[in-house]
């Protein structure tokens, strides 16, 4: 785990307030409350949530969406100067998309113990045969993250 200076520490607050924000959004169509943004030099370049659901595609994860429309928006697949911030842990094909990217910086909430690629389950953040290394901090309003899950989850139950 990387300890932060504390206004980096302030500034990863507040982006994930904002990805917690997108990710009750989710929650409205049904969809598994994850979201992701992506800021380039202090600003949000681009956000979404799962989209799974609505779309019925297995990669509509929020991170993979943000990966692409960032790539749009900056005409370019090198997402360098810039940190994802993301909910919950990502699986391994978003890390593997955000290592394709370059992006250098990941912020995750919650541990995800089923599918998480940045050390729950697995770790390709620190894989010394991979061409690119990116800075995981992980636990960031983590609380916030787990119970929104958690609700949601418990909610379909119900239904």
């Amino acid at each position: 785990m990387v300890i932060l200076p504390a206004n980096e520490q302030h500034e990863d607050i507040a982006f994930m307030r904002i990805a917690l924000e997108e990710a009750e959004r989710a929650t409205a169509s049904a969809e598994v409350p994850v979201a992701a943004l992506l800021v380039h030099n202090g600003a949000i370049l681009t956000r979404s949530h799962n989209y799974r659901k609505i779309w019925q595609d297995p990669t509509a994860h929020a991170e993979m969406i943000v990966i692409r429309e960032a790539s749009k928006a900056l005409c370019s697949w090198r997402l360098i100067d810039t940190t994802l911030y993301v909910t919950l842990e990502p699986c391994a094909m978003c890390l593997g998309a955000i290592i394709l990217a370059r992006i250098p910086r990941v912020v995750f909430g919650a541990r995800d113990p089923k599918a998480g690629a940045c050390g729950s389950v697995m770790d390709f953040t620190n894989e010394p045969r991979l061409n690119h290394r990116v800075e995981v901090v992980g636990g960031v309003l983590e609380a916030e993250s787990r119970g929104l899950l958690k609700h949601f989850f418990q909610q379909l139950r119900t239904q």
